[in-house]
């Protein structure tokens, strides 16, 4: 399956990471498990930065599904610039989308990822409508 990021989305943040002799696997290049991490990272990097923090006993976002597209390898060492966009709001959500390039090869999409994102009343375990203050941040 290949999911293509769609051409209407707004950029909402990014950020700079570096890739870590760890992160590589026996193959020589960085693990695909690693790429998620990286897109998370950046994603809750995101929602922190506007305001959103972690509260299991409020309300905050959780992904339902996620993907990654693997378009080059990653190696060591080098560091990864992570572009994160949105959208397609709806009420108690939106898509996340992402993009993965080196620093040093920029405009080279390394891997491109996204999910399905829901605005959630944690301790009622469902979903909740997105609100103003987030939903500004999306539009």
């Amino acid at each position: 399956m290949r999911i293509e990021i769609p051409a209407r989305k707004k950029l909402v943040y990014e950020a700079r990471l570096p890739i870590r002799w760890g992160d590589m696997d026996a193959m020589g290049h960085v693990n695909n498990t690693t790429y998620f991490r990286y897109l998370e990272t950046v994603r809750i990097d995101w929602v922190r930065s506007i305001g959103c923090q972690p509260d299991p006993q409020g309300q905050g976002v959780v992904i339902v599904n996620a993907f990654c597209t693997f378009h080059k390898q990653l190696e060591y060492p080098g560091d990864i610039v992570v572009k994160m966009y949105v959208s397609d709001v709806g009420r108690t959500s939106f898509e996340s989308w992402a993009t993965i390039e080196r620093v040093d090869d920029p405009g080279t999409v390394y891997a491109a990822g996204g999910a399905t994102t829901v605005w959630v009343d944690f301790p009622a375990q469902k979903s909740a409508p997105l609100p103003d203050w987030f939903r500004a941040h999306l539009e």
